[in-house]
């Protein structure tokens, strides 16, 4: 295993991507250097590690930068010792990153679109549509994928629990910003009753910011948008 001084994250605290790799590289044991990004005022660093898109997070071990949280979970539990993040059954595995991909390409887009300044109440009330459809589909999923256990890893959290619980945070969130319910208990029985599981796990904890983290996040992207408007 790489020592500290070998692994470097490139970071933000309520980036739930970012999140995504610190509990994977917490749950293998991985000493890491974290450093804070702001995405309003993006380091050298990190516009030279990931030069396509610019973002968070980039894990940076040997000097080697990788990007996109899926493929940097991953290659972590490829590279490390400890309890196995994604499934060790190749079609159990293969499952997993399908619903990770669904969870990237349908549900983030839904939900970080109800956050944007852009959107008019009908655009954002469609947002909110989309991400609860696809919350449907998962809520669907959940028993087949989990087995009948608390997670979708099973006995204990995995691949896909980390995918979708690092975006809780940001779910209660938007309750506070606009009175939206992402996951409703009456609709979506069983996914409010992961997330509550979710939410207790001392992976969670080590690493999940609160809610009032996004919503202080939030209203400084108000300010930085309103700002920008006026020039």
């Amino acid at each position: 295993m790489a020592g500290k001084e070998d692994m470097k994250l490139l970071g933000m605290l309520v980036s739930p991507f970012a999140i995504r790799v610190r509990m994977a590289l917490s749950m293998k044991g991985v000493s890491y250097e974290y450093a804070e990004e702001d995405l309003l005022n993006k380091s050298d660093l990190l516009v030279s590690s990931n030069p396509v898109h610019k973002m968070v997070p980039v894990l940076i071990h040997n000097g080697k930068p990788l990007c996109e949280s899926l493929v940097i979970v991953q290659y972590v539990d490829e590279l490390f010792a400890g309890p196995s993040i994604l499934p060790t059954d190749p079609y159990k595995r293969a499952t997993a990153r399908f619903w990770a991909a669904f969870v990237d390409d349908k549900l983030c887009p839904a939900w970080i679109g109800i956050l944007k300044e852009t959107k008019t109440e009908d655009e954002r009330a469609e947002k909110v549509k989309e991400a609860h459809a696809a919350i449907m589909q998962i809520e669907e999923a959940f028993p087949k994928l989990s087995e009948g256990k608390a997670f979708f890893g099973g006995d204990s959290i995995g691949y896909l629990d980390i995918v979708l619980g690092s975006c809780l945070f940001w779910f209660e969130a938007f309750r506070t910003l606009f009175d939206v319910e992402i996951i409703k208990s009456s609709e979506a029985p069983l996914l409010a009753a992961w997330a509550e599981r979710f939410g207790e796990t001392a992976e969670a904890k080590e690493v999940v910011p609160e809610a009032d983290e996004a919503v202080q996040y939030a209203h400084k992207l108000r300010a930085a948008y309103a700002a920008a408007v006026t020039k």
